[in-house]
Formats: C-alpha cells, sequence, structure tokens
C-alpha cells in the first residue's frame, strides 16, 4: 500500500532519487518483485496460507505441501522446516533447501510482552509432550519453540494455542515479529510506566492485518517502561521505551532501526515523545514507512536498519509526522541508563504490591514439555496465575506472598531450575544451533551447557556478570555482537589441521551506557573442544589485570592482543 492511501491528499515528502527505484521501494512506484522471495509474496499473500494447511497440507502430509509454501509462505505462521540429522555444518551453505530440509517442523509460539497464564503454559507444555517429543526452547526474544512438529499436527495445535489465547501468526515471515516487553510490566517497584495496554493494542489493531504481512523483512518491535531495559531497545526495529518528560509525564522515547546478524547497528532516536493513546498508531507509521520505502532488492539490505542509516534521524522523523501521522511530535527526554543494573530479572524480588516475583534460569533457555508442566503446576500451587518469559531465555513467576518463597524457590530448584544461579549459568545464552537449525554449522545448546558445568568447576567464585552469547551462525540470534564473550560458530582447523567445529570470539559488546559491539582480534579463534580452555583463561586474566571495579568489557577494549588469546 503507497503512502498517498494512508493519508489521502498528504504530499509526500521529497525523496533523494539516487538508486532508490534499484533498491524495489513501493513508495518510488517501483512494484516489480526484484527476488524471488518478493515474487513469492506478490504471487499470494502469506497469510493466506492457514486455509490450505488446514484443508490440504494437514491431510495430505509432508509430500503435498508447495515448494513455495513450504519454504516461504509457512513462515507466516511461525513453521520453519527444521535441519535433516546428520547434516554436518560444512554442508549449510552448500547444499539446496531441500536437501537441507527434514520432515518436520520447528514452531514458534509468539508470546507478546512474555506474558502467560497458568493455563497457557500448561497448553504450551502439553504440546510440546504430545506434538514436539517433549522438546521446547525458550528464546532470547521471549517466544517458545518446539521441534519435531509433524504438518498433520498443526491445526490440533493451533486449535489448542487459541483456545488459551495463544497464536503462532506471524511469529516468523516478513511480517511483525512478538511485541517485547518487559516481563515485570505493572509489577515492578521502579517502572517508569506500565506497557501492557499499549503491546496488546498493537497486537489486537495489526497483527495478521494484511497491511503489514508484507515487508521487506522481519520487523521487531520492543516496549518497556523496565529501568533495567532488559528488552534491549537498542537492537530492535522499533522501540518504545519509557521517560518521564519535564510536566511530569509519561510516555515514550522512540528508536529506530537497530538489529544485529552480519550487519549490526544500534537503533537511534528520533528525539519524540510519544503519548501512550498515540503509540500504536506511531508503531504503525515506522511500520509503513518499512513497508514503503524500506530496500527490497537484496534480502542483506532488507532491514529498516539500512534505511535509517541512508536518510538519517531527522528525515525519518520528517516522512513519519508529515507523511504518515499528519502531526508533529513533541520533543522528549532520553531514557535514564543504568551500567550497573543486570537486565534478566533473577532472583527473588519485591513487587510494589508487597508480594515477591521469582525469576529463574533453565540452562541455556533448553526445557521440556514435561519441565514446563512442573513450572505451571508449582506456580498455581503457590498461588500465581501469572508467569513470565524474559528476553534472556528466562522465567519468572510473579504474585508469591512473602511466607512462600521459599517454598517456591525450593521447589523450582527441585525440577533443576535454579532461583540463585552462578554467574555462568545466569549469564550463558545459545541459540538453536545445528541440532535443529538449517543456517547454522555449529552445535550450541549443549556446548554451551558443558561450557556452564565447567567454568562452575574451574572458577567457583567468580562474580563478576560477564555474558557468554553462543551462536551457531553469523546471524547472531543470540546477540554475539553484544555479549562480553560472544561466540560466532564456524569450522575451524584443530592443531592438527583437521576443519572441525569452533568458534569466532568478540570481546566486550554491550548494550547502555557501555554500548559498543565486541571487538574482534585477527585470527582470534577456537575449535569447540578447547572453548572451556579459552574462556577460563581469558577470565583468569581479567580477574589479574581489573583495575578497582573495572568491567569486563572496559578491560577488554584496553587488554593487550595478546592478553585476550
Amino acid at each position: 500500500m503507497p503512502p498517498s492511501s494512508a493519508q489521502p491528499g498528504k504530499a509526500p515528502v521529497a525523496a533523494k532519487p539516487r538508486r532508490t527505484r534499484g533498491e524495489g521501494q513501493w513508495a518510488l512506484g517501483y512494484r516489480e518483485p526484484l527476488n524471488k522471495n518478493e515474487e513469492n509474496k506478490k504471487n499470494d499473500d502469506g497469510l493466506n496460507v492457514r486455509d490450505r494447511i488446514i484443508d490440504i497440507y494437514s491431510k495430505g502430509g509432508f509430500d503435498s505441501i508447495d515448494p513455495a509454501d513450504l519454504r516461504g509462505r509457512f513462515r507466516w505462521y511461525g513453521l520453519y522446516t527444521q535441519r535433516a540429522p546428520g547434516i554436518d555444518g560444512g554442508k549449510t551453505a552448500v547444499l539446496e533447501p531441500e536437501e537441507l530440509d527434514d520432515r518436520y517442523f520447528m514452531l514458534r509460539v509468539r508470546i507478546d510482552g512474555g506474558r502467560l497464564s497458568v493455563a497457557q503454559l500448561r497448553a504450551i507444555a502439553e504440546i510440546s509432550r504430545d506434538h514436539g517429543r517433549d522438546t521446547a526452547d525458550i528464546t532470547d526474544r521471549q517466544n517458545v519453540q518446539y521441534h519435531w512438529i509433524r504438518v498433520e499436527d498443526v491445526p490440533a495445535i493451533w486449535e489448542k494455542l487459541e483456545s488459551v489465547g495463544l497464536s503462532t501468526t506471524e511469529a516468523c515471515g516478513d511480517t511483525p515479529r512478538v511485541i517485547m516487553g518487559c516481563p515485570l510490566a505493572g509489577v515492578a517497584e521502579d517502572e517508569v510506566i506500565d506497557p501492557t495496554a499499549q503491546i496488546q493494542e498493537i497486537y489486537d489493531e495489526h497483527i495478521g492485518d494484511p497491511r503489514f504481512s508484507n515487508l521487506p523483512r522481519k520487523f521487531k518491535t520492543s516496549l518497556s517502561g523496565c529501568t533495567s531495559h532488559c528488552v534491549n531497545h537498542e537492537i530492535n526495529d522499533v522501540a518504545f521505551v519509557g521517560v518521564r518528560n519535564e510536566a511530569g509525564e509519561v510516555g515514550y522515547d522512540l528508536f529506530v532501526g537497530g538489529g544485529l546478524s552480519t550487519n549490526p547497528m544500534f537503533a537511534r532516536r528520533l528525539g519524540t515523545f510519544v503519548r501512550p493513546e498515540l503509540v500504536s498508531e506511531v508503531w504503525a507509521g515506522v511500520c509503513s514507512i518499512f513497508r514503503d520505502y524500506g530496500f527490497r532488492r537484496l534480502r542483506t539490505r532488507a532491514r529498516i536498519k539500512f534505511l535509517i542509516k541512508e536518510w538519517g534521524t531527522e528525515r525519518f522523523r520528517e516522512v513519519l509526522e508529515k507523511e504518515y501521522l499528519g502531526y508533529e511530535l513533541p520533543d522528549g527526554p532520553a531514557p535514564v541508563l543504568d551500567p550497573g543494573v543486570r537486565r534478566d530479572h533473577v532472583g527473588v524480588h519485591r513487587q510494589r504490591d508487597g508480594r515477591y516475583y521469582v525469576g529463574f534460569a533453565p540452562k541455556v533457555g533448553r526445557v521440556s514439555g514435561g519441565s514446563l508442566l512442573r513450572v505451571a503446576e508449582i506456580a498455581e500451587e503457590h498461588g500465581s496465575d501469572r508467569i513470565r518469559t524474559t528476553p534472556d531465555q528466562k522465567l519468572v513467576i510473579l504474585d508469591i506472598e512473602e511466607d512462600r518463597v521459599d517454598s517456591i524457590a525450593a521447589a523450582l530448584e527441585s525440577e533443576g531450575f535454579e532461583v540463585r544461579p552462578s554467574v555462568f549459568r545466569r549469564q550463558t545464552m545459545a541459540c538453536t544451533g545445528i541440532e535443529f537449525c538449517k543456517l547454522a554449522i555449529v552445535e550450541t545448546k549443549d556446548r554451551a551447557a558443558t561450557l556452564i558445568e565447567e567454568l562452575e568447576r574451574r572458577l567457583p567464585d567468580f562474580e563478576e556478570p560477564v555474558t557468554i552469547n553462543v551462536n551457531g551462525c553469523p546471524n547472531s540470534c543470540a546477540r554475539i555482537q553484544v555479549a562480553d564473550i560472544g561466540l560466532k560458530g564456524q569450522l575451524v582447523l584443530n592443531e592438527r589441521g583437521e576443519q572441525v567445529e569452533g568458534f569466532q570470539i568478540h570481546l566486550g559488546g554491550g548494550m547502555g551506557l557501555t554500548q559498543s559491539f565486541g571487538r574482534k582480534i585477527r585470527g582470534l579463534k577456537t575449535t569447540a573442544d578447547d572453548l572451556p580452555d579459552y574462556v577460563e583463561r581469558v577470565l583468569r586474566r581479567f580477574q589479574e589485570q581489573r583495575k578497582d571495579d573495572e568491567n569486563f568489557a572496559a578491560w577488554a577494549a584496553r587488554a593487550d592482543d595478546s592478553d585476550l588469546k
């Protein structure tokens, strides 16, 4: 939909002619698809595949699926074919998609704001048990992912999810993905603003709307009034961050254009103050700019961050206000950042109503249907109907009375969920990896779990909150560039000259006041087998060389290359 249809009678802001038509931007009149993905979307809206899954594919089985749906439109409902077993990382970029495909699917359940009731968590757990071989992963975007899903079972899974108010609609694809929100929304003692109503409004008004179901690529959103900034506004396509203006009014500061992958960029402030009642409308304006002006020719440049880089914030704000909103947004303050606050909400903490929340750590986000059923039972037994997922692959149970805190902590830890985890269990994340992901080059979940165990044994007294993020490929699903120690999976040569699984190392990344992408040192790599030795070595050097309360990122920025190897 061109912008003029969004605002009839509004003269579009003059656009620079330089190579814009060649980028396939709709607003400039170039609607002819420039690649296979764009052609596929033009041929049929991804939202239309739902009926075919229910009426045709679930009855005919895997072999009945049209390839254009299988590797394209299925994503609009959270479905990706998973990696066939036994294909090593060296073949990831060599084989054709159909050679990598298994006959089973990953299915992603979107959990907007990370909000779950006991009934919803129980439904998620039962689907894992009954249809997903008891697999479930909590992602760093607050979703839950299943594996081993058969297309024959998808309609029954949808029916169960929708019966408790959950969905897989636009959990993947070139769409507005899950809306991230602080798991403590409405209960945190120091919260600036509760974004729950705004998250729900965006979801109700825009998710599953054909106006936004054909974006150049994925579109990631976060809203939060959390003072620890747990939803990582710096790396989202659009982010609304809770602030209080000079008049004492609460609203949001607007950020646009964050993202990692192979071309990481931090989001940039537009300098506006967005009142709560305008959030959904402003969100739609930003998303519409991406739809209409976003680059569609090359998939590698089809994120809003590239548009922001080319336009700059001043022009983006001008187009938003004049062409899409029809009014000016007032200027506003920047959010207050604290470099010393952890963002994960793990542990036992007081709520504003005097009750407590309990945050706990599954190991690198890997759970099971059985373990999630126990979490639902434990929450219910302790009087809570509110469970939350976090952007760090953790879980939080809200509304625990003070005299039940010890009991719930003991119950969770008896199931392997640590309320007071080691720094390594608390601060380590891992993506799906080669076990299921067709893009991955190396295994991640088991490697990360082993690394945690080894570091707990070798460095039992280590307390500095050093983040360790493990990724199976260059795409940074596990946010390697903003970790203290970011590990990017690749094939490397061991000391015998054999090609084996390993990692390129990024050091000293971070967000907040210490915003920076991790430092890369030429040739700094490790084999997967040698990973615990490397991390132990660099952490011991940090302990030996740090000055006063210097954090790891500051030390890594000034350390000699030789000390980081």
